[in-house]
């Protein structure tokens, strides 16, 4: 998911981005609850991208103001309730205490076996591609592994979403119909749903909405629909 829309749902309310942003906090809250609930298996988060860093600095200072204290509220409940998290991303630009938080709670949570929420935060989609291309080339300049034996598998084992399966829906809010350097490797065959609603107003009926569109697709991957067919028979 790809969470837009938090500084227009507060701009039409006559109100500070930041109060558009802690309306997202809460609307990402009940949409991993919801998830949860509907036995989804994984989520990821388009959290916070490379890109933006290039917002104004008082508001990426309130931004990951806010992420840190939601690591601090949230990481407990969610071990509570089954829910493994992981942070996807290059971390190294985030203060020593945020990276400390995101390594705990990564911690605390990787014996839970319910849903794996991932949470994209300076992460380009680029960069995985770049970084797992680097990867493969440490491992052929070692000697571990030789240029032919690079594949679509190969590759897949080093990108950031390595170990999941990959994503069948792609939904992004606010009304823009691009996937802005997200999961790039990973998006090959994913449906994409888009939606005007803003992140704030997403909800479980909208999630809903968004499920039943991802049930009325026929996912051939290549083949005919005929063959879809048969292969259901």
């Amino acid at each position: 998911m790809i969470m837009d829309g938090n500084g227009r749902w507060a701009a039409r309310r006559g109100r500070a981005r930041a109060a558009g942003h802690q309306a997202g906090f809460r609307a990402t809250r009940d949409i991993v609850e919801a998830s949860a609930r509907r036995g989804i298996e994984a989520v990821t988060l388009f959290a916070f991208s490379s890109e933006n860093w290039r917002r104004p600095e008082q508001e990426v200072g309130l931004l990951m103001d806010l992420f840190l204290r939601a690591l601090g509220s949230e990481v407990s409940r969610l071990h509570e309730n089954g829910v493994r998290v992981r942070f996807i991303g290059e971390r190294s630009a985030f203060q020593a205490r945020l990276q400390r938080e995101m390594e705990n709670a990564e911690s605390l949570t990787a014996g839970n076996g319910g849903l794996e929420l991932s949470i994209a935060v300076n992460f380009g989609g680029r960069w995985d591609i770049v970084n797992a291309a680097r990867s493969l080339a440490r491992e052929v300049e070692q000697g571990t592994r030789t240029v032919d034996s690079i594949d679509v598998n190969a590759f897949s084992a080093h990108v950031s979403l390595a170990g999941l399966p990959e994503p069948d829906l792609f939904i992004r809010t606010g009304g823009e119909k691009r996937i802005s350097n997200y999961l790039l490797w990973h998006l090959a065959y994913t449906e994409l749903y888009f939606t005007d609603v803003l992140w704030p107003d997403f909800d479980d009926a909208e999630l809903g909405r968004a499920l039943d569109f991802y049930g009325g697709r026929e996912r051939r991957f290549g083949r005919t629909g005929e063959q879809v067919g048969e292969s259901r028979a």
